[in-house]
């Protein structure tokens, strides 16, 4: 039954997120809008998923794995090494396959905005090289990957962890599939042809999941330090790569409106916590 919870959550979480993403940008959210408002929706979108990352971690994760008993030392050593390795894992993916897309938009340019999908990705949505469809693809299914594995992690310490968990990945991919499906169009020229590479990418997650799921059953003396990573890669991400961009000068309403989303971002996650106990 967990195993099969693990593989729902993931799907929702993986090919659902794409999907959700190109709604979205159909609806307007993506490149064809103006850039005055997508940046602003975009903000929107980058607030939501900070608070949802960074309430999942502190609020549920953490506090989970410090009820196991295990040493608050080690697991707070585990946290920092967590934190470590995924800025690590950052520097090199960007090494290896890094692809940085600027907008054509002068506009943006002028004010420097960097839109980092998350802490893997680096998306400013603009023409590509064709080559660079697949690095883009390659660091979403690795990405993609590890969402599964800290899914399939959250699911065995408590199904309702793992939901919360899988509620925060999708509210961080959402804006990072964004970028991924607006650079792939550009490469591929189709919008069809960007959506399947983009949910095959996302068709990782469950894959993710079930390794997790067969790893975890077999390491479960060491559950809290799986969910202490997950937690630090939902820290990381939070913190280095959505919040910073949301640092810039807006006005009062703008400024208001972070902080609104980001508070929904946390209530949502509280919310969903409740339901599923």
């Amino acid at each position: 039954m967990t195993l099969l919870a693990i593989l729902l959550a993931t799907l929702a979480a993986g090919i659902g997120s794409v999907w959700f993403a190109a709604m979205l940008m159909r609806l307007g959210w993506g490149s064809g809008a103006a850039a005055e408002t997508r940046g602003l929706k975009e903000q929107h979108l980058l607030s939501l998923a900070a608070g949802a990352l960074l309430s999942t971690a502190f609020m549920h994760l953490m506090p989970e794995a410090l009820e196991s008993g295990s040493g608050a030392k080690e697991l707070f050593a585990t946290l920092l090494v967590g934190l470590v390795f995924f800025f690590l894992l950052d520097k090199a993916e960007l090494w290896h396959h890094g692809h940085e897309h600027h907008h054509g938009d002068e506009h943006e340019h002028e004010h420097g905005h960097d839109h980092a999908a998350h802490g893997h990705h680096r998306h400013d949505h603009a023409p590509a090289p064709r080559s660079g469809g697949w690095a883009v693809l390659t660091g979403d299914s690795v990405h993609c990957f590890g969402d599964g594995i800290l899914i399939a992690s959250a699911f065995t310490a408590d199904p309702r962890l793992g939901l919360v968990a899988a509620l925060a990945v999708l509210a961080h991919e959402v804006p990072h599939h964004i970028g991924d499906l607006a650079v792939l169009r550009q490469t591929s020229g189709s919008r069809r042809a960007a959506l399947v590479k983009v949910s095959l990418a996302g068709a990782v997650t469950p894959l993710g999941g079930l390794i997790g799921w067969w790893l975890v059953d077999r390491l479960v003396d060491y559950l809290p330090y799986f969910l202490v990573v997950a937690s630090s890669s939902f820290i990381y991400v939070a913190l280095a790569d959505l919040i910073p961009q949301l640092q810039r000068r807006l006005g009062a309403r703008e400024t208001l409106a972070q902080v609104a989303w980001l508070l929904l971002g946390i209530a949502m996650v509280a919310v969903v916590s409740s339901l599923a106990h």
